[in-house]
Formats: C-alpha cells, structure tokens, sequence
C-alpha cells in the first residue's frame, strides 16, 4: 500500500502509476515494483484463503473447539472460524457449527 506524499491520502495503481484518491489532490508518482512485490492483492488470493461464514459454508474439517456448549442439544465440540468483523483494535468474531446438531452461533469474545 502506497500513500501520497502531499496529502497523506492512499495511492492506487493506475497503469503502472501510483494515483492519488484525493480528487482535491490528483498527486501521482511512479509505482515502485521492489514495493508492490511484497505484498499480496486481494484480487489474486485463493479460495483457499477466504473464510466461509455464510449458511451454506461447509465447517467439517476446520478446526474444532472443545471449550463451548451448544445451547440447542449441550453438546461440547463444534468446528469454527475466526473472521474479523469488527475494526482492527476489536477481538476477532468467532463462528461455530456443532457438531452433533449442526447448530450455528457466533462468539465476539
């Protein structure tokens, strides 16, 4: 991620151009290559990176938890997945299915 110089704003790329989001600023410069190698775009991530948190997401075989209590039938192991969902300085959502009765809850702790 690049910002502007100028006004501190964040850059985009722009053919082969780093441009500035402020449309007070319009800043540009030349985007540089050793910079952009180390970092991953969203765009090219696998989908063996994105976590499933919707109705339909398949859970078996993710991690399990054993400290939990299914409120519908009491059972103690669920499998889950950890999204952040809330700002960056807030802990981590947790998502669970259990595993006897395929309940669905969420934690925030």
């Amino acid at each position: 991620m690049q910002f502007c110089d100028d006004c501190g704003s964040m850059m985009i790329s722009v053919e082969g151009e780093m441009v500035c989001q402020n449309d007070d600023c319009g800043a540009t410069t030349e985007r540089d290559e050793d910079l952009a190698a180390q970092f991953e775009s969203t765009a090219e991530q696998t989908g063996d990176e994105v976590i499933e948190t919707e109705e339909g997401a398949n859970f078996e075989g993710k991690p399990t938890a054993t400290d939990i209590v299914c409120d519908e039938c009491g059972h103690s192991e669920a499998w889950y997945t950890i999204k952040q969902t809330g700002a960056a300085d807030e802990p981590p959502t947790r998502f669970f299915k259990c595993k006897e009765c395929s309940n669905r809850w969420r934690s925030y702790n």
